[in-house]
């Protein structure tokens, strides 16, 4: 009887850490697996820092707001933005970085002012907007100063729910 009472003390919590362990090593696994973002998976609208490369692999419209919580232009984007978010999951990236509290968020980025918007096309490239949008809204295209590869296509100040539309149905949201 005593043989089988030390099983049962060394067994059963030997037992329960295998168990853990290999709950552990399967969530690891599945979670390397998945390299390339699901079509359903939700992209959160308010982010601390942007990793292009990964949004790139949504292989859909991208936009960033870089703005402030405080700024007011950037409160009138805001209900735009989460509205806009919320409804375009699966179609396009819309997301805001606040660089008043995460300023190295937008180090990679031509941001001179708040509000400014980045707008990258399905294929991970920077946004050409055609001349008739280009009339209603100012665009800034940045180049690279040695190759001239279009690098950056942003808009600085705010944009209206109407301006974003006709923005993303340029680039095949609608």
């Amino acid at each position: 009887m005593d043989r089988k009472k030390l099983i049962l003390k060394i067994g059963v919590p030997a037992l329960i850490v295998l168990i853990i362990a290999g709950i552990f090593a399967f969530k690891s696994w599945n979670k390397d697996d998945a390299t390339v973002p699901n079509s359903t998976d939700t992209i959160p609208l308010a982010v601390q820092s942007v990793d292009l490369e990964k949004l790139k692999e949504h292989k859909q419209p991208i936009v960033i707001d870089f703005g402030a919580d405080s700024c007011i232009p950037c409160k009138e984007m805001a209900p735009v933005l989460k509205k806009l978010n919320e409804e375009w999951q699966g179609k396009a990236v819309v997301q805001f970085v606040d660089v008043w509290k995460y300023g190295e968020a937008a180090q990679d980025f031509p941001i001179q002012v708040i509000p400014t918007q980045v707008f990258y096309t399905a294929d991970g490239k920077p946004f050409t907007p055609s001349e008739e949008l280009s009339a209603e809204i100012e665009f800034t295209m940045y180049s690279h100063k040695e190759t001239g590869d279009h690098l950056f296509t942003v808009h600085q100040g705010g944009l209206t729910e109407a301006q974003m539309r006709k923005i993303f149905v340029e680039m095949g949201v609608e």
